[in-house]
């Protein structure tokens, strides 16, 4: 995002890692302890998967290990929540970090995707059956070779994981197909508005930024002395009056942490613990609904991730969480940016990938480079998305709302209804077409609401209507 008129592109090498699997023993689990399987989604080919493990016993778990057997013909995909080993079709899957500890009566879940028709069989938690029950005696006195594959595929190839179910229940009480506007806390070219003035088209509005402090990982908020002189007087009391008044009309206004300029680092457990606490004060002080992570200069997947859980973790499972990746931070599932969006994905709302500012990038093909300000760059880059772990309500378009929003992939709002239609439904595409259709499309990003009313709201009454005519 831009603060200014200039231009300032930040390139992120994606960078895989491999990572090697060892044999462990875990400690048998108490008795009643369990892991139940479901499938919350099936469309044919494929289908979504989810353990739910639960310590009904006594005592405190420290770290669990779920395996299970698929039939041949049935392979797995992509994975959250869960480190993998497999030998053959015998898979098991292990705590992460932050959820390895159970208290007595606590539960966590982890999912995955398979493509095939089959389902789990002799299931084993910890070495006992997933039902409950006492330890079998083991049947092997070596340990088994194992190897961990990468949780995303190569950059160097398309993403080859199962395409996730094509629909979704919307999240929270936001539109299954919403438009999000970002809302300038700053004094710049375009016109300045006071909160409450965002127009009604908008159904989630991100506020534009929250800043570093001089401790790692903490952000603080006001309303901008420029923009508070532009307005001639908009103090913080009024803008939280203008929060209430926005959701009291139905919309949903979140905190945007970074943009262009933004230097919020949280690279380790104290920065992410004081990002979640910082973030946390000012939701309650200012009444957001969420945050939208914006951080164009980098970010530690692992940390980020820990610091939005603990932030859930206080604010409740209605807390929004939104991000706006570049394009290069979205074209490897092993980038720091994608991998975090996959690694929250049982938590994440939305993606609004920036599709501008870039020049020409790869579409999910791998076959050319697409050139920013066309169909075919956006449905060809949000097909990457989409094909490799995200699901379709948790992908939107992100676009400039115009002249003065941006330095190149200016598009008239009509390429973006084009390129939705093109995601959601098949038709109007160009002479780049995803290999599948995507109905539960999220919806489309303007940067920003108040280039928007600049440029005369043409982006949000184009595109807005549009999105209640998709399926």
């Amino acid at each position: 995002m831009r603060r200014t008129r200039s231009l300032i592109l930040t390139l992120v090498t994606a960078l895989a890692a491999t990572v090697g699997a060892a044999w462990v023993a875990l400690p048998a689990f108490a008795a009643g302890a369990t892991a139940t399987f479901a499938k919350t989604a099936d469309w044919g080919t494929g289908w979504e998967g989810k353990y739910t493990i639960t310590n009904g016993g006594a005592s405190t778990i420290s770290g669990w290990a779920v395996t299970f057997d698929l039939p041949a013909g049935t392979t797995l995909g992509t994975y959250w929540d869960a480190l993998l080993t497999s030998s053959g079709q015998r898979h098991t899957f292990t705590n992460r970090s932050w959820n390895g500890t159970l208290a007595p009566g606590a539960s966590t879940s982890f999912g995955f995707l398979a493509t095939g028709s089959g389902s789990p069989a002799n299931c084993q938690l910890n070495g006992a059956p997933c039902g409950g029950g006492p330890t079998p005696t083991p049947t092997r006195t070596t340990p088994p070779a194992t190897t961990a594959p990468p949780t995303t595929p190569p950059a160097t190839t398309p993403p080859a994981t199962t395409p996730p179910p094509t629909t979704a229940p919307p999240t929270g009480d936001l539109p299954k197909h919403l438009l999000t506007g970002y809302w300038h806390n700053f004094d710049n070219p375009a016109v300045e508005l006071r909160l409450r003035d965002v127009p009604a088209d908008y159904d989630l509005v991100a506020v534009a930024f929250a800043e570093a402090t001089a401790t790692p990982g903490a952000v603080t908020f006001a309303v901008d002395p420029g923009l508070s002189a532009a307005l001639g007087g908009y103090s913080d009391a009024e803008f939280t009056a203008d929060v209430q008044a926005l959701r009291s009309r139905g919309k949903r206004v979140i905190l945007s942490v970074g943009g262009e300029t933004g230097r919020v680092a949280v690279n380790d457990a104290a920065s992410a613990t004081a990002f979640a606490d910082s973030t946390y004060a000012l939701l309650r002080r200012y009444g957001f609904d969420g945050v939208d992570i914006d951080l164009e200069n980098g970010l530690n997947p692992t940390y980020m991730a820990q610091a939005l859980r603990a932030l859930r973790a206080k604010a409740g499972p209605s807390l929004i969480i939104a991000m706006a990746p570049q394009t290069i931070d979205m074209q490897s599932p092993a980038a720091g940016y994608f991998k975090l969006a996959l690694d929250i994905r049982d938590i994440l709302t939305v993606v609004n990938t920036q599709f501008y500012n870039s020049g020409a990038m790869l579409g999910c093909d791998q076959n050319a480079a697409y050139p920013q300000g066309s169909v075919n760059f956006i449905v060809a880059l949000a097909c990457i998305q989409l094909e490799a772990g995200l699901r379709p309500d948790q992908v939107g378009l992100g676009l400039p709302a115009g002249p003065g929003a941006a330095g190149g992939g200016i598009v008239a709002p009509s390429v973006v209804n084009a390129a939705l239609d093109c995601l959601a439904r098949g038709t109007n595409c160009g002479s780049f077409r995803p290999p599948r259709t995507y109905p539960g499309i999220r919806g489309a990003m303007t940067w920003s609401v108040n280039w928007d009313v600049s440029n005369g709201n043409g982006f949000a009454r184009t595109v807005k209507p549009h999105l209640t005519t998709l399926p």
